[in-house]
């Protein structure tokens, strides 16, 4: 029985993270955006965009992480067996990738929060696509766990970035065309 809500909980706080991920890149992208207007739409804008991503990063984001972590650890206190499942150890090593990306998306953070812009915002909408294929990939081995069947999954998933990518690229195209007239 504890099993479940502590399961529940951690499901709660994953998809708490995945959305504030999911989010704080969009408003990565607004902020470089902002950045590039004239002044005092910059100034208004960036500085509502700031105050939409500090609320974000800090009362979603970074708390769900944390408690998505807690609650995972939890688990496999209850359930220690399972770190011997190749799926997990497959999970495990997409977490860590996941935690990484949420470092990077803070250190993104920092520097829009003092007017440094270091990428473009169709970068941004490029890198806020890791997140999704982190999210396939954990589902996959989360539902599948069968050790062939989370291989097609995760190439499944090479099969979807592939496809992400050819869509970033026609959807640029889209709003240059749309930008130049």
């Amino acid at each position: 029985m504890e099993y479940n809500y502590i399961k529940s909980l951690h499901l709660i706080f994953v998809i708490t993270w995945f959305a504030g991920l999911f989010y704080i890149v969009r408003l990565f992208v607004y902020q470089i955006e902002a950045f590039h207007k004239p002044s005092p739409e910059k100034e208004i804008l960036g500085n509502q965009l700031k105050i939409m991503a500090k609320r974000l990063w800090f009362i979603i984001s970074w708390p769900s992480m944390i408690l998505s972590i807690f609650f995972a650890v939890w688990l496999l206190y209850i359930r220690p067996f399972y770190i011997s499942d190749a799926w997990m150890q497959v999970k495990l090593g997409f977490v860590v990738l996941l935690i990484i990306y949420h470092i990077k998306c803070h250190i993104i953070y920092k520097q829009l929060q003092q007017d440094v812009v270091k990428h473009s915002s169709n970068f941004m909408r490029l890198f806020n696509e890791g997140a999704t294929i982190i999210l396939f990939a954990v589902v996959f081995l989360v539902i599948l766990k069968n050790a062939i069947n989370w291989i097609y999954g995760v190439l499944g998933i090479v099969a979807f970035s592939v496809l992400i990518m050819l869509g970033f690229r026609f959807y640029k195209r889209i709003r240059e065309k749309n930008n130049s007239k």
